[in-house]
């Protein structure tokens, strides 16, 4: 079944959440038109393409999805004025902000932290964190991985540089493993499961050590636009909506995804079925503020971020009501 059946199927399993129209958002007396223009940043296969399964990508104005591969790139874009929207784990907005980016935070996205793990190859010896001393690890700096290596070191009486620790891309770190290279590997997505069906055994997973939060990030100017902050409510209370109905359609939306990136359904499916939470979009808490600012401060000990910063300006909780809403 082609791409376009399988979203057209998906859209009209979606029953009650595909609705034709959507609630008026309570502050949008100065509202979206058809004139409004939303730049929403996406990745591959992710907001844009569950908004189109789920049957909630029509709207009243205009989305122009672009696609990016890192949330640094997100952040770089928002601050340069070409995005209006996109979202980030919690480490791209503290680089940002610590370089003076203009962002502000506007929601957040709940989702998995099973599938971010610390790999170990075949046959290997090591059973514990502490076993990594002295050892070749490779993460990807300045994201999720290092943070909960960082952690997972802590805990165990060992500093970053107790390891070797190998700063790789994650094709790099796959070629690295497979290889030999590593003795162990910290990761996420699909290499996982990927690297463990060859036979890699999950040392660790990043549950206790990571939030699971994953930030929404709007530009100042675009909030400071009437239009474009309506329609920025609007777009946050769809996603709201797509992943309900995502939740509610795992074997659905993992046809649609996995033709979308050209991985097996199954492989698709396993992800989507043993996560430690399904993707939701939530309203701020000074719980989130307080785990932004953790992360934050934790690469700041490490010596990658420059500066120690306060995060907590960067988040605005104009949106609570749109992200608080029962959905019907």
């Amino acid at each position: 079944m082609g791409r376009r059946n399988l979203l057209r199927s998906a859209a009209g399993a979606c029953g009650a959440l595909a609705l034709g129209g959507l609630p008026t958002l309570s502050h949008a007396a100065s509202g979206p038109t058809s004139e409004t223009v939303l730049r929403i940043a996406d990745y591959k296969a992710a907001d844009g393409l569950v908004l189109e399964a789920s049957g909630n990508a029509r709207s009243g104005y205009r989305s122009q999805f672009a696609e990016f591969a890192s949330g640094n790139l997100i952040v770089e874009a928002i601050n340069a004025g070409s995005i209006d929207v996109g979202s980030s784990s919690e480490i791209p907005p503290a680089f940002g902000i610590a370089a003076g980016a203009r962002l502000s935070i506007v929601a957040v996205i709940k989702d998995d932290v099973n599938w971010q793990v610390v790999l170990v190859p075949p046959g290997s010896p090591i059973r514990s964190i502490a076993d990594l001393k002295g050892k070749r690890v490779g993460y990807v700096r300045a994201t999720t991985t290092q943070y909960y290596l960082a952690r997972m070191l802590g805990e165990a009486g060992l500093r970053f540089t107790d390891i070797q620790a190998i700063s790789l891309t994650p094709s790099e770190g796959q070629a690295a493993f497979d290889q030999g290279a590593l003795d162990a590997w910290a990761i996420y997505g699909y290499s996982v499961p990927f690297a463990v069906r060859k036979g890699a055994r999950v040392l660790i997973t990043s549950n206790g050590y990571l939030s699971g939060n994953y930030l929404y990030l709007a530009s100042p100017d675009a909030l400071g636009d009437p239009g474009k902050s309506a329609a920025i409510g609007d777009y946050l209370l769809r996603l709201r909506r797509a992943f309900a109905w995502r939740a509610a359609n795992l074997e659905r939306w993992a046809q649609v995804h996995s033709a979308a990136i050209g991985v097996p359904v199954e492989t698709d499916l396993e992800i989507l079925r043993k996560t430690s939470r399904q993707r939701d979009l939530a309203p701020i808490t000074d719980a989130d503020i307080a785990s932004a600012q953790a992360v934050a401060d934790t690469f700041h000990q490490l010596g990658v971020l420059p500066r120690r910063i306060d995060i907590a300006p960067a988040f605005d909780r104009r949106f609570a009501d749109v992200l608080s809403r029962p959905l019907s």
